[in-house]
């Protein structure tokens, strides 16, 4: 199938990684709009769509993604080695707390909005970055104004979106995710919502979770070719610099005769053993 015959729009049934496992969008983050993807490659465009599309935790790993989407593994893996070079996408391993103890899970971090290798390098670090650009709504207000796609009876109107949005923003200060916001606000709903705002805002109220100890970020990022770990200063464009084609340069080595010429300028310089001071 061509790709302009291809939407982009993410199935409902697209399969979930392991837990801690699988897509994890970036933060701060432009609304979606129709011109998000089209300085890319029709296919890469598509694909990307379908990406942007999922929530976080979806399965977007090679095999996962050929069994969705119109395309074989081989282009599948071509295009997402183009998003990671347009700034859109970036692999690692991150630390989360598991119980009691610290496990590495492997994490792919997608951006709608492109991003360039100091961002990256700053989200690596645990950094939120600021972007350059001014977003004209918040995450927050995204997601109330979007909640009538799941749930046709908590449609909200504009107004109530701007009432709402501190609350919103408050769970999300917490640490909640997309996935549980929905399932605390969609969750159980009465036959006939005659005030959906009303119920909104008693929901963010009563369901609001503790607060999350703040922690000490783990991450790493790898190379996209040969999935060495390294800096994400060290990763231009995803890819190490042997991958990128520049080894990195190594001092040469002193010659043999150098070595041993030394070698006997140091020995010639020790005292006797009889000559040494006593202790």
């Amino acid at each position: 199938m061509a790709a302009s015959q291809f939407s982009g729009a993410p199935a409902p049934d697209h399969p979930m990684a392991n837990p801690g496992y699988g897509k994890r969008s970036a933060p701060d983050q432009r609304p979606r709009t129709g011109a998000d993807f089209t300085h890319l490659a029709p296919r890469d465009a598509a694909i990307a769509a379908y990406i942007d599309g999922l929530c976080d935790g979806a399965d977007i790993s090679v095999k996962t993604l050929a069994k969705a989407l119109p395309y074989g593994q081989c282009a599948i893996r071509t295009t997402l080695n183009r998003l990671q070079e347009a700034g859109h996408l970036r692999r690692g391993s991150e630390c989360v707390v598991s119980g009691e103890s610290l496990l590495w899970v492997t994490r792919t971090f997608f951006s709608r909005t492109a991003r360039d290798d100091a961002w990256w390098a700053a989200y690596g670090r645990g950094d939120v970055p600021k972007d350059t650009q001014r977003v004209t709504r918040s995450r927050a207000f995204i997601l109330l104004a979007a909640l009538g796609r799941t749930a046709p009876a908590l449609s909200l109107s504009h107004r109530d979106c701007v009432a709402l949005e501190p609350q919103m923003t408050e769970w999300l200060r917490r640490g909640a995710t997309e996935p549980e916001i929905l399932q605390a606000l969609t969750t159980g709903l009465p036959d006939r919502v005659h005030h959906p705002a009303a119920l909104v805002a008693t929901r963010l109220r009563t369901k609001l979770p503790p607060s999350r100890e703040p922690r000490t970020v783990l991450r790493t990022l790898e190379c996209s070719e040969c999935r060495v770990p390294g800096t994400a200063d060290a990763l231009t464009g995803g890819k190490c610099r042997t991958c990128r084609g520049n080894p990195a340069r190594r001092t040469p080595g002193l010659p043999p005769q150098k070595v041993r010429a030394r070698a006997r300028a140091v020995r010639a310089g020790l005292l006797p053993k009889a000559d040494r001071p006593k202790r």
